[in-house]
């Protein structure tokens, strides 16, 4: 697998766990996938082994669309392993609260504009949050962990993404959330006419209402 020194526990998730190394002189991210042991075996592997395949796929697909993503050093099938440049830059989530009005709507803007690149492109995220964007010390916007994404037109894809990160905002930055998640709207709307964000918006309610319906059955029974 090359020369790995000394990892460092960054990130240890529920889908895989990721590891600041060296490796041959870089800084870079190991993201190891460890098998799941309430899955049958022979099924964990085939997902594990799907998702390390699939995921630098869509890295890459999501570049040629215009979307800054880490660069991927090496993929290891067989023990479930990427490793991948690491991002020396700030988590979009805890940038939000530092910066002004104005630059965080512009800021929302662009995030807006690359969601809808995806988009565009047939990619869905998967796990649309401001944890899964880093803005880099030049100030590009990279987005990371790709790892639940797919390739797919289909608008409930495009909602629930959107849906996710509008729910992630109102969690995270309550306060301007609204105010965030329209600026995202708005570079979506930069890249899509407006007869598709209006569709999108459409199923991003419809995705709510759901929500609501089934919270509502729950608190009943």
């Amino acid at each position: 697998m090359g020369e790995i020194n000394q990892p460092q526990l960054i990130k240890k998730g529920a889908e895989a766990s990721l590891y600041l190394i060296d490796w041959h002189g870089r800084k870079a991210v190991i993201k190891k996938r460890l098998p799941k042991g309430y899955r049958l075996p022979a099924l964990d592997e085939q997902i594990r082994t799907y998702r390390t395949i699939h995921e630098p796929q869509l890295m890459h697909e999501a570049k040629k669309a215009g979307v800054p993503t880490p660069t991927i050093f090496l993929v290891d099938v067989k023990n479930a392993t990427i490793i991948m440049a690491f991002i020396e830059g700030v988590q979009i989530k805890k940038l939000l609260n530092d910066v002004s009005e104005s630059s965080r709507q512009s800021l929302c803007e662009e995030i807006g504009e690359l969601i809808g690149k995806l988009h565009k492109h047939g990619i869905i995220h998967g796990d649309l949050t401001p944890s899964n964007m880093i803005q880099s010390s030049e100030g590009k916007i990279f987005f990371v962990d790709f790892g639940l994404g797919e390739k797919t037109w289909e608008l409930e894809a495009r909602g629930v993404d959107l849906h996710l990160m509008k729910r992630a905002l109102q969690s995270t930055h309550f306060k301007y959330a609204d105010k965030c998640f329209g600026a995202v709207i708005k570079g979506y709307s930069n890249v899509f006419d407006c007869e598709t964000v209006r569709a999108v918006l459409e199923k991003i309610k419809e995705i709510e209402r759901r929500g609501r319906y089934i919270a509502e059955r729950k608190s009943e029974s």
